[in-house]
């Protein structure tokens, strides 16, 4: 595996707070073992530049990934075990709070396990290095109760509640991947949160995987599929040069259907799509409604070709209608990444593709672990613009 190492100087002149130890909770293990592979390469070509002489403890693994579970009981209640030292370790968590593959026993009846039960676990887990573990880090890249951001009426702030209950457990950063609404941090504002975007990652798998890709405002738009997304789409759009639109949603607000008002049309505002490709970008693929709603009013406005662009495709019902949009030519390509669980009949699909995260997130966590701005990774700008010059 080749690896080029980003702000190796700045890394080899800084020292690291503790030796890292990954706790990945079953629900995120195959990206933590993508992410480990990578930091491992890390640590061995920086060692392999490191001219001081100086061997800190733990830096070199061969793996950093340590042995943790959640047993159940047979009445369905579990507890978090670590089955080797993390003493003065800096610890970070890893959980996918949307992997719903998962099952346990209660009873003699096989649960599949929600977000609650997964966010449970994560608890359990950092109960159990508290005290011990240097500083316990979250990664968390689905942020749980993240929909739920703000109140409307009497209702409960379930993820404002969560981080704070996080940070009182002892967890000194956060971190997390296109927040539904990153306001969410004030919740805890004097802790540490980071949101990180995957804007660099799907420019790379637009740019090796659409054929006759081209980036100008002759062949290429940017669509935000609602006011939520607006910011995500004017990054991009900004980033790459081209216009952008976007839809609103009008609802029926005077009734409520599964928890929301239901969605009446989708107006569009915006220049001429008509033979264009058109990326629209969003932060989740829930049940994917409003999304193929949009893709078709855009085929219908003439567009080239509809690629769907989403760092969660959650796809909470079924993949049925996407593969008859693909048949209807509606959509040509659906991307999201891999950090979160995915059904592997999607990735079997004609018309998906992976924006692989392992790498970005194997960087952040060597920075933090290292004490250095998040902002040497944050910030993508020079990376889009070499990649724009390549592509």
């Amino acid at each position: 595996m080749e690896v080029i190492m980003v702000n190796i100087s700045l890394l080899e002149k800084s020292i690291p707070v503790a030796p890292i130890k990954i706790a990945a909770l079953k629900s995120c293990s195959e990206l933590a073992s993508q992410v480990d592979a990578h930091l491992v390469q890390f640590r061995k070509e920086l060692n392999s530049h490191n001219q001081s002489g100086l061997n800190f403890r733990g830096y070199a693994e061969n793996s950093f990934l340590i042995d943790c579970s959640c047993p159940r009981f047979g009445s369905g209640e579990a507890k978090g075990v670590i089955n080797e030292s993390i003493r003065g370790a800096d610890m970070f968590v890893m959980v996918d709070v949307c992997n719903h593959s998962l099952t346990y026993n209660m009873c003699g009846h096989v649960n599949h396990m929600s977000p609650d039960d997964h966010y449970q676990d994560l608890k359990r887990i950092i109960a159990t290095a508290a005290g011990k573990a240097h500083r316990i880090n979250v990664i968390m890249p689905f942020l749980y109760e993240s929909r739920q951001h703000k109140r409307s009426k009497r209702e409960s702030l379930d993820c404002a509640l969560a981080l704070q209950e996080l940070v009182q457990m002892g967890v000194s950063n956060i971190i997390t991947f296109d927040a539904h609404d990153p306001r969410m941090q004030n919740a805890i504002p004097l802790s540490g949160f980071d949101n990180f975007m995957p804007t660099y990652q799907f420019l790379k798998t637009l740019c090796a995987n659409i054929e006759d890709f081209k980036i100008d405002n002759e062949h290429l738009m940017i669509i935000s599929p609602d006011e939520g997304a607006m910011q995500r789409a004017v990054y991009f759009s900004n980033i790459l040069g081209v216009d952008m639109g976007m839809f609103y949603k009008r609802r029926d607000y005077s009734t409520v259907v599964n928890g929301r008002n239901p969605i009446v049309a989708h107006e569009f505002l915006g220049d001429s799509v008509e033979g264009k490709d058109v990326i629209v970008i969003d932060d989740m693929i829930s049940s994917g409604e409003s999304m193929l709603d949009v893709a078709r009013k855009l085929k219908e406005r003439k567009a080239k070709r509809v690629i769907v662009c989403t760092t969660f495709g959650l796809f909470t019902d079924g993949l049925e209608k996407f593969d008859e949009y693909y048949e209807k030519e509606y959509i040509y390509r659906v991307i999201t990444t891999n950090l979160n669980y995915r059904n592997p009949e999607l990735l079997t699909r004609p018309y998906y593709l992976e924006a692989d995260m392992s790498k970005y997130l194997a960087s952040i966590m060597d920075i933090l672990n290292h004490d250095l701005s998040v902002n040497k990774v944050r910030n993508t700008t020079k990376k889009i613009n070499k990649l724009l010059k390549r592509c």
